[in-house]
């Protein structure tokens, strides 16, 4: 199972806000998550990028982010058209932002990069977040996973991967829950 991560202070990044998000107040607990952890910030990672709320919220605690998304959305997102000039848009003041139009499967495949932190909020099917989810712990120190109260299948990857990995797994239980998976402790 899972530990609740509760952070001990809370800052409010900059962020990029003409489109609402689902991750209510997660770009709060940032600074907290870093310096509990004690990870590098040089490089993040992000699946899903939708219109950049997320990615501009790690943008503001990493040199580099790259945002790997299809950017036309999925079955539980839903279908928006193409949403890369948008996400591009909402993130023009944040330089150090990447945007990577591709599949997770085609991005990671023969992939060896390595990140400080990965961030998986793609589609929520158990195959899906654990597929992707696998590639983000072997290749970062954190990994994070958006919805982990509001789609049982993304706990569930959470936890058979932090028992395969032999991981800690913590949980951000606002904000539709956010699974962390690290093998440090915080």
């Amino acid at each position: 199972m899972h530990t609740v991560f509760t952070p001990q202070t809370r800052e409010w990044p900059t962020l990029a806000t003409q489109h609402p998000s689902a991750w209510g107040n997660i770009p709060t607990i940032f600074e907290d998550l870093i310096q509990r952890s004690g990870i590098k910030t040089e490089k993040a990672i992000e699946f899903g990028v939708e219109f950049g709320y997320s990615t501009s919220a790690l943008a503001n605690y990493f040199t580099t982010v790259d945002g790997v998304d299809t950017f036309v959305g999925d079955i539980h997102a839903g279908f928006k058209g193409d949403m890369l000039e948008a996400a591009k848009s909402n993130l023009a003041n944040f330089t150090n932002v990447n945007l990577i139009r591709s599949s997770y499967e085609d991005y990671i495949k023969d992939n060896p990069e390595l990140y400080d932190l990965a961030h998986v909020d793609i589609i929520h099917t158990y195959e899906d977040t654990y597929k992707c989810g696998e590639w983000c712990v072997k290749h970062a120190d954190i990994t994070i996973f958006h919805d982990t109260l509001s789609f049982p299948e993304v706990y569930k990857a959470c936890k058979d991967l932090s028992i395969k990995y032999d991981l800690n797994f913590y949980n951000y239980e606002e904000s539709h829950g956010l699974g962390i998976l690290t093998k440090l402790k915080l």
